[in-house]
């Protein structure tokens, strides 16, 4: 195949150095993967060892070094902008396929209408629970409610609804970590955002598309496995302040009246968590309650400043390696 020749499917994934979350998803796409198809790897921060390692076991996949700090739309359209797929398939490096997804979710392309522009598998857990089937509307409203743990997005958002045809329903917003979606649509959108970070991208670009005429759907008969509880972060206290400043540069539209009192709000929550985690700390010290507790006081601190997500998480970042 010519460097040059289109194929029927980029696979984008984006991985921080972490072979031991890449190698077994990059297993899964070459034993369950029957369709023509790329796989496109965003190396992002990865030690010259890992890189020359990963390259070696898996030749047939493209590495694309990311050295540079950058946050999960920016990294994902170092590879999206080189993607030569009719579709193109977001992947996150924590996931796993047991079966064909890709497939089955073309399978599905085929059959709903034209102004179909994403379709994503249900994801479930490690140990086969149910974890994302579906997104309902996400509003400003709700997304301060639940940092005051008054409201808890529903993980099935498609059991008692009438499907569009087998198991396949239409839904709001999609989640970042799978979705095939179509290259023509996602290259009109300006692939992912690149203001955001860590959050909300996923939910920016399906929001962005449904604005933009066009329709998201979820195959509840499809799944794959999301191991995202397993591989959570020792940098929460650079990624969550820059995720909660997205999250409200998002939520409130342009507008600083708004932006002003959607983050007042999230604000006091944020406060009582730092309160709460100050507690904790002082009577048990661990490594654990003292993340947590750095983790409360960057978010406090970050909420009313002018900085992008980019640049909170380069700061806080800097601050974790100065202390290792």
């Amino acid at each position: 195949m010519s460097c040059g020749a289109m194929v029927e499917v980029s696979i984008v994934i984006v991985c921080m150095n972490r072979l031991d979350n890449l190698y077994p998803c990059l297993e899964s796409i070459a034993r369950h993967t029957e369709v023509e198809h790329e796989t496109l790897v965003v190396a992002y921060m990865f030690s010259p060892e890992n890189l020359k390692k990963a390259r070696r076991d898996f030749p047939d996949v493209t590495f694309i070094v990311s050295d540079c700090i950058r946050g999960f739309s920016e990294n994902n359209n170092l590879a999206l902008r080189q993607a030569r797929g009719r579709w193109c398939f977001v992947l996150n490096d924590d996931t796993e396929m047991h079966s064909d997804v890709i497939g089955a979710l073309l399978e599905d392309f085929s059959k709903l209408p034209s102004d179909c522009a994403i379709v994503s598998p249900k994801q479930l857990n490690t140990d086969g629970s149910l974890q994302l089937c579906g997104r309902p509307p996400y509003p400003a409203r709700n997304y301060l409610l639940q940092q005051f743990h008054l409201y808890s997005e529903p993980a099935d958002n498609v059991s008692g609804r009438e499907s569009v045809f087998g198991q396949v329903y239409r839904t709001w917003n999609i989640c970042g970590a799978a979705f095939l979606i179509r290259t023509d649509i996602f290259r009109e959108l300006g692939f992912f955002d690149e203001r955001y970070f860590f959050t909300p991208e996923d939910i920016a670009l399906s929001t962005l598309a449904i604005s933009r005429g066009y329709s998201v759907y979820v195959d509840a008969g499809v799944s794959i496995v999301h191991k995202w509880k397993a591989t959570s972060s020792r940098m929460l206290p650079a990624t969550r302040p820059a995720a909660i400043r997205g999250s409200l540069m998002f939520f409130s539209g342009g507008s600083r009246a708004r932006y002003l009192l959607l983050a007042a709000g999230v604000w006091c929550a944020e406060f009582l968590k730092l309160v709460k985690a100050a507690v904790r700390n002082g009577l048990d010290p661990t490594d654990e309650s003292r993340l947590r507790l750095s983790t409360c006081r960057n978010i406090v601190r970050s909420i009313f400043t002018r900085k992008t997500p980019k640049e909170l998480f380069t700061l806080y970042y800097n601050q974790l390696r100065s202390q290792s």
